[in-house]
């Protein structure tokens, strides 16, 4: 799941730090990140626990990327990577929940999954996201990745016309060879979309994911919960596109 609009103004002039969450209280700071993204922002049911916190069983078993800003101390970006040797403590990928991906497992190659992806409203722009990037480079590369997947959501608010017409572009302009296709649990009704030739804006992150060099696996997922339509991307890391790997992969 990821989240990121363009509705305030970003703050700009910041001293912002990427690093890996190594206490319980940075952890609880992303899941209140999340909470406040997911859950206050966008409506989505997220089943909390505990008030303003997003925390599943995930969580324990993945490393944590925050963005800080150093002057405030606040965290203003987090994800989450979730390594294929932690699997055995969660039951399998986040994603295996909504897409059959038995196609992507059976490949050579490491696999790993990113997701819960969010920035502070406040902070929505190129230079946040570059650095959480990086600190995800730097953690592919250590970790030895060999393919990155993670869900990518498209707001279903208008009732999913627009979510309809990003996917259909989305796989005409980035779709993964066969090999790579995955098919979703709860697949996004079909629409019938009044004009389908209308041009719609793809949300930042994933116009971010489509710069690296991702492609999408296939058909879309529905997603009730968080009320969204989820696309699975995969990224072959060695592939990362130009200016970006020349950029995060010295």
């Amino acid at each position: 799941m990821t989240a990121q609009t363009a509705q305030r103004q970003p703050r700009t002039g910041r001293n912002l730090h990427a690093g890996l969450a190594t206490r319980p209280e940075q952890i609880e700071a992303a899941q209140r990140l999340r909470y406040q993204v997911f859950s206050e922002e966008y409506g989505s049911d997220l089943g909390a626990k505990t008030p303003g916190i997003d925390a599943d069983h995930f969580d324990a078993a993945c490393d944590h990327l925050l963005v800080t800003d150093v002057d405030t101390g606040e965290l203003v970006a987090t994800s989450r990577v979730l390594h294929q040797r932690a699997c055995g403590q969660t039951g399998g990928f986040y994603s295996a929940e909504e897409f059959d991906i038995r196609t992507l497992e059976r490949q050579p190659g490491t696999l790993a999954e990113l997701g819960r992806t969010c920035v502070h409203p406040d902070y929505r722009n190129g230079g946040t996201i570059n650095l959480l990037w990086a600190k995800l480079a730097a953690w592919l590369t250590s970790n030895k990745v060999d393919y990155l997947m993670g869900c990518a959501s498209i707001s279903m608010a208008d009732g999913g016309s627009r979510a309809w017409r990003i996917a259909r572009t989305l796989q005409q302009t980035h779709l993964a060879t066969p090999e790579f296709r995955v098919t979703p649990h709860r697949a996004l009704p079909h629409l019938v979309v009044a004009d389908s030739s209308r041009q719609e804006t793809t949300p930042p992150l994933i116009r971010a994911y489509m710069r690296l060099g991702a492609k999408v696996c296939g058909e879309p997922c529905w997603d009730p919960e968080f009320r969204c339509a989820d696309l699975l991307v995969l990224l072959e890391v060695k592939q990362l596109a130009g200016r970006y790997s020349r950029h995060f992969l010295k």
